[in-house]
């Protein structure tokens, strides 16, 4: 049955500045407070919203953790994240608190996927170096053996976490001539694998230790938490790369820049770290990495859709019905 006890006009408090287009749109349903000068909010600037609105609206770089939704008044009663992710939210406590927590699932896949692919071609064939030596005007013209990297077609891509996005990333690479096997918490149906090309590894060191290129799909949990470390990044073949476009907290940090450091493996392409925006200071003195400023989403496109798919959660839950994109289950 429909909640009726919900506000018609809730308070929305925007914690970044979104499209101009979701911004009015936003403001014209809803009582909404957009942030209009994109000034990351503070710790207490959270808090402060979180007692001031009924929906929150935040993005992967506001932490929200169980002792501000614990403390939060009744009056919050959502949490409409935009994006995909809600590792920076503390579920189990908004459960408990029984705040609606929503997303917006699926609408970044294929532009991450897109970059995926480019960083899977940019760092093997060295396509940064090269662009930065024309810039540097130290180029000295061809020679057989300059700028020399490894080939794509035919190497074997490992894909860890097969889910939206990287069997999107899994259709791309076919298109290269690549090899794809992957690892995932469940095996997916035949007809999937069949379509993909992808080969199932249940053993996730096998995969770490066999693939040319790996590349991190899953999220962020306890589970997931580094999983790919020293010991993991040892058993890599010196030639391997590592991609990552979707958690910083997946890696080591320090694991892979000593290995990166001493040519342990190839080289690595990252759009994600683990201490955003403060990124390690080694990470700009090797030339065998590409280093991308959380990027992957960002096109027009799906940035604009995905704050859609916002108005559309807050629009259902304000008309008292179950938002299409709720994180938790149980209860509305």
């Amino acid at each position: 049955m429909p909640d009726s006890s919900r506000p018609a006009n809730p308070r929305v408090i925007i914690t970044r500045e979104l499209a101009d287009a979701n911004q009015d749109r936003m403001c014209e349903l809803f009582d909404a407070v957009p942030n209009h000068a994109d000034t990351p909010f503070s710790r207490d600037d959270l808090i402060a919203a979180m007692a001031d609105c009924d929906v929150l609206v935040p993005t992967v770089t506001d932490h929200i953790d169980a002792e501000m939704i614990a403390n939060a008044p009744d009056r919050l009663r959502m949490i409409a994240s935009f994006g995909a992710g809600v590792d920076h939210i503390d579920l189990a406590a908004a459960r408990a608190k029984k705040i609606i927590v929503t997303n917006t699932p699926g609408v970044f896949t294929e532009d991450t996927a897109d970059m995926t692919m480019a960083l899977i071609l940019s760092v093997p064939r060295r396509l940064s170096e090269g662009e930065k030596l024309m810039r540097s005007g130290q180029w000295e013209g061809w020679k057989p053996s300059g700028m020399l990297g490894h080939c794509i077609g035919g190497k074997k891509l490992g894909i860890i976490g097969m889910g939206r996005i990287g069997q999107a990333v899994a259709r791309r690479a076919s298109g290269f001539g690549m090899s794809i096997v992957y690892h995932n918490r469940r095996q997916l149906p035949p007809a999937v694998e069949e379509t993909l090309r992808a080969s199932y590894v249940a053993d996730l060191e096998q995969l770490i230790r066999e693939c040319d290129i790996i590349s991190l799909h899953c999220p962020h949990t306890a589970e997931t938490h580094e999983m790919i470390n020293a010991e993991r990044i040892s058993q890599m073949k010196p030639s391997t790369y590592l991609i990552n476009t979707a958690r910083g907290d997946l890696v080591d940090e320090d694991a892979l820049i000593n290995a990166l450091e001493n040519q342990r493996i190839g080289g690595a392409g990252l759009d994600v770290y683990q201490r955003e925006p403060d990124i390690d200071p080694r990470f700009l003195q090797l030339k065998n990495t590409v280093l991308l400023p959380h990027m992957g989403s960002a096109t027009f496109e799906g940035r604009e859709a995905s704050g859609e798919r916002v108005i559309t959660n807050i629009r259902v839950w304000a008309d008292g019905h179950r938002p299409p994109d709720q994180v938790l289950d149980g209860w509305v």
